[in-house]
């Protein structure tokens, strides 16, 4: 139940940063957002307030934001529909009842000649019965009534597509962009509340029956010399205890100023390299040692940020080359498990692995594929040396291919989820 708690506790605020930046940068530009969603499928929870949408939807694997003219209206009306009207007090449209109009006594019901909702905001069209040619102002933030349910007008100004290039670019890339910012939070938090890793081979806790216990390590100690080689960092230190698994080292120790020797032999375990290979590596089962420094706790979260950004497109660039096989790749699923691990490590665990989650997503979803945000970012970069927009229609089939086939990746990396669990 801790691992469910955590996994949607992670999940949500990953998604939630992701679509709260295209959500404000959105507004901000003047767009009108239509929904604000968590998770895809079937509502399980929704509200309307500053005319947007919240939902929280059944399948947790993602979540969007629905700016008006990112696609086609639902609702299209056309010459000879009868529709019902009604006003505000300042004479302007402010329902246009589609069907049902029945249920709406009030209604004054016409047939539609001509209408204009992006532009001119009006609609011409004949009272029943009569020959009389009438022009109705639409208000600007006019509803469509339709199966009973209201959907807000978008005049063109309140479209993606009206938008300059630069702000359809900072709508796009709000997402990915409030993801590393959320990460650099999470990794000043780990400083604060943790310390920050000292950057020499300092002795943190000592975990009990491992090579450290066993060779006589304690908290504090710092390693100054492995056999012949001089020790100054922690990577110094790790990275020769990794390439020698089963073998006795000598290592000097510098503790409360006074230099002792100490044998160790590393514990042999299995881990998985660069290219996917399981490997064995030594370890012995010691924690890096920790300080409390304002100044270094900032400096911890942009280092940290940058480091896994790196490393993730490091890995990236090495599937995309075909150096790891696309089993290593993990959907919901694996993630879930993973998180499993991690919350038995504690706290401070989950929160790291949640930063580097968010860091992971803010980079995958600026990958120029179709569907995600760097897909449509490519668009506008094209629209931008063009002069002009590519076809919507060209657009929406480019991107309908990338949403299929990132949903057959989905379905792949998830049976491969599955495999490794139970096979």
């Amino acid at each position: 139940m801790t691992t469910v708690i955590a996994f949607i506790f992670m999940f949500g605020l990953l998604v939630f940063v992701h679509e709260w930046g295209h959500m404000i940068f959105a507004k901000r530009a003047g767009m009108l957002v239509r929904e604000f969603a968590i998770g895809f499928g079937p509502k399980i929870f929704s509200f309307t307030k500053n005319e947007t949408l919240y939902t929280i939807r059944l399948i947790p694997a993602g979540g969007y934001v629905r700016v008006a003219g990112e696609d086609p209206e639902i609702i299209e009306l056309k010459p000879g529909h009868h529709i019902g009207l009604q006003f505000n007090d300042s004479g302007k449209v402010n329902k246009i009842i589609v069907n049902n109009k029945s249920k709406h006594p009030n209604a004054r019901v016409i047939e539609v000649e001509r209408v204009d909702l992006d532009h001119e905001l009006i609609i011409e069209g004949y009272e029943m019965d009569e020959d009389e040619r009438l022009i109705f102002e639409v208000d600007r933030k006019a509803f469509f009534i339709m199966d009973e349910r209201k959907t807000q007008i978008a005049p063109y100004d309140r479209q993606f597509a009206s938008k300059t290039a630069g702000q359809k670019a900072m709508q796009l890339f709000a997402g990915p962009m409030m993801n590393f910012i959320l990460a650099i939070i999470l990794f000043l938090i780990i400083g604060l509340v943790h310390g920050v890793p000292v950057d020499e081979a300092k002795m943190g806790e000592i975990q009990p029956n491992t090579p450290a216990e066993q060779a006589g390590l304690i908290e504090n100690d710092e390693i100054t010399k492995i056999e012949d080689t001089t020790i100054t960092t922690w990577e110094e230190f790790t990275s020769i205890v990794r390439q020698n698994p089963g073998e006795e080292l000598s290592i000097t120790v510098l503790r409360n100023g006074e230099e002792e020797i100490l044998n160790i032999v590393p514990k042999e375990v299995e881990a998985m390299n660069e290219k996917g290979e399981t490997i064995a590596i030594g370890q012995i089962g010691v924690r890096q040692a920790f300080e409390k420094s304002m100044i270094g706790t900032i400096q911890y979260g942009f280092e940290q940020t940058y480091t896994v950004t790196k490393m993730v497109l490091t890995n990236l660039g090495m599937l995309i080359t075909g150096q790891v096989p696309l089993e290593i790749l993990s959907g919901p699923v694996g993630i879930y498990d993973a998180t499993d691990q991690v919350v038995q490590s504690g706290f401070i665990s989950l929160i790291m692995w949640t930063a580097m989650l968010s860091v992971n997503l803010g980079i995958v979803n600026l990958v120029p594929l179709p569907a995600l945000d760097g897909g449509r970012l490519l668009f506008v970069g094209i629209e931008k040396l063009r002069g002009k927009p590519v076809p919507p229609e060209k657009e929406g089939v480019f991107h309908f291919i990338g949403f299929a086939f990132l949903m057959l990746l989905m379905i792949v990396v998830t049976w491969n989820d599955i495999q490794r669990l139970f096979l």
